[in-house]
């Protein structure tokens, strides 16, 4: 199922918005420029969601995020095609600068961040968060390999959260930003079945909840649960808790390649 064409065409028309493109992958229009968090193009069998564009589609796009280093976040396919295919720039984990180059990325079109950096691209600033994908990890020189981007406008923030739990300290760290416009947040969780296979873990769905629930955001996103058969959550369940429990907070829930404004 491509729709990259149309894709690409109607964010380029639009205002701040965002499209879910399947797993914790999304395509965010942001004061005018076009971001790529996560793209995941391996064409694989064992896929639930298609590739839903072709690199060469995505010759608008300015700057693509990575947040760490597993198949579905820096996909070397996609990060390879559109090193070759666009003229945008990569942002990615300083954890991660061996593996962005190997992948044809020049130095002069990759930023490297840490927990606690940002970078301002034009309009659009970059903020790193660390993350903790099961555990926080760190290399020698203290650069942690999973982080989390807070993107901010002049009028609007967004945060994804990357791979995580629900870190001590993680809502201090959002509410210095102040109000967020939209928080996409991993509710696949975890367990010892899919730990011992090397499936690493998530904030659960109630986690996910009461992270984004205790914070002042206006949209709360769901997102990776529907990309692999061992590795799928229920996102009605997400939807139930956040409505008893946090029933005055909006979220969304919807369909791959659907423009949602912010």
């Amino acid at each position: 199922m491509f729709v990259g064409e149309k894709l690409f065409a109607e964010a380029e028309e639009s205002s701040d918005s965002f499209f879910w493109l399947g797993q914790h992958s999304f395509l965010i229009k942001l004061a005018g420029k076009l971001i790529l968090i996560d793209p995941f193009l391996m064409p694989m069998s064992e896929r639930l969601v298609p590739p839903l564009f072709a690199a060469e589609d995505a010759k608008a796009v300015d700057l693509v995020c990575c947040t760490h280093d597993h198949l579905d976040h820096i996909d070397p396919f996609a990060v390879s095609e559109l090193a070759q295919k666009t003229n945008c720039h990569f942002i990615a984990p300083k954890a991660c600068e061996a593996r962005m180059l190997s992948l044809g990325v020049s130095v002069s079109r990759l930023t490297l961040l840490n927990d606690g950096e940002n970078y301002q691209y034009g309009p659009v600033s970059i903020h790193a968060i660390k993350a903790a994908h099961e555990f926080f990890e760190m290399t020698p020189e203290g650069y942690f390999p999973y982080l989390g981007y807070v993107l901010a406008s002049e009028m609007k923030k967004l945060y994804h959260a990357g791979d995580t739990l629900w870190w001590e300290g993680l809502q201090a760290r959002l509410r210095h930003f102040g109000p967020l416009d939209a928080a996409f947040v991993p509710i696949n969780g975890r367990d010892a079945k899919r730990y011992r296979e090397g499936i690493i873990g998530n904030m659960t769905y109630q986690e996910a909840a009461d992270l984004t629930g205790g914070l002042d955001i206006a949209l709360t996103v769901p997102s990776h649960y529907d990309m692999f058969a061992g590795n799928l959550a229920d996102p009605q369940l997400f939807i139930d808790y956040m409505q008893i429990k946090y029933p005055q907070k909006a979220l969304w829930v919807g369909q791959v390649a659907e423009k949602v404004i912010v």
